[in-house]
């Protein structure tokens, strides 16, 4: 490299580091307070995507999800099953604001599709989604349920989704702007990306993972739902082979890794679970 291009490239280079490293301190922020679980410890989180668009894709979302379960005829809006898992999420929305207190105010929704799929997820917001299958081979006791949707509104409160979205989106920027300033053709940047998703978005996933449990955890112990009910809900998706594959690929953490942190942070939340009950 002559002085001329070496002269330019430099003071671009820099630039360009200041302008990412502006902007990841910019959207360095927390969503909610720490969890008793987790230690009392909050952690930073990037913010950089707005809640608006993740509020707003999210319902998008929401609602295409619905209108195709309701054209199969599966979308369960109310009846015996609905009406319990609903109770569950009644007793857990007014625990939120333990975390964050604007949360008691969203609309919280529940809607329960009948597929044999084991799984549940929420939506920014609060639009919660249980499918029958976890209820039914599972067979979760109340606590269970609690246990499981407590991770997942946990998601909700800590906007995942809109950190996820976040993390993609410097990491995305910081390996376009390397790319073009060092020339790096097609192939090393592709290459780059895959050790970005190997090295940042599956490892944050998995982490993601480990703070939902452990805020789902505490707020299932305010409710008044045992948290012990956690572990047991855990063994029953291992035995059901929910979590399989290389652990380093996966984004949810290993079952007997999740296990142990569960029980690990459950003596700190007990209090709050026999706190609940005495209160009725």
């Amino acid at each position: 490299m002559n002085l001329q291009s070496r002269f330019f490239t430099r003071p671009t280079t820099y630039a360009a580091v200041f302008v990412c490293a502006a902007l990841l301190a910019a959207g360095c922020a927390s969503t909610t307070s720490g969890s008793v679980a987790a230690g009392g410890k909050g952690r930073s989180q990037l913010l950089l995507v707005s809640s608006d668009q993740v509020m707003q894709q999210s319902l998008q979302y929401y609602e295409q999800q619905n209108q195709q379960a309701r054209a199969k005829g599966d979308l369960i809006t109310s009846g015996a099953e609905w009406s319990r898992v609903n109770a569950v999420m009644l007793r857990l929305v007014p625990q939120v604001g333990a975390f964050r207190p604007d949360a008691a105010r969203w609309p919280w929704q529940l809607v329960l599709i009948d597929e044999d799929t084991v799984n549940a997820h929420v939506m920014a917001g609060g639009k919660i989604t249980v499918y029958t299958g976890l209820i039914r081979k599972l067979k979760l006791s109340d606590d269970e349920i609690a246990a499981v949707m407590g991770h997942e509104m946990a998601h909700a409160l800590r906007e995942h989704t809109r950190e996820k979205m976040s993390q993609s989106a410097a990491g995305d920027l910081a390996i376009s702007i390397g790319g073009a300033l060092l020339g790096a053709g097609e192939g090393v940047q592709q290459m780059a990306g895959l050790g970005k998703q190997l090295a940042l978005d599956l490892p944050f996933s998995r982490g993601m993972e480990s703070e939902a449990d452990l805020y789902g955890l505490e707020l299932a112990a305010r409710a008044g739902y045992d948290p012990r009910a956690a572990v047991t809900l855990w063994q029953k998706m291992a035995q059901a082979g929910g979590s399989n594959g290389p652990g380093f690929l996966s984004t949810h953490p290993a079952p007997g890794d999740r296990m142990a942190a569960l029980e690990a942070a459950i003596p700190k939340v007990m209090p709050l679970y026999e706190a609940a009950r005495r209160k009725g």
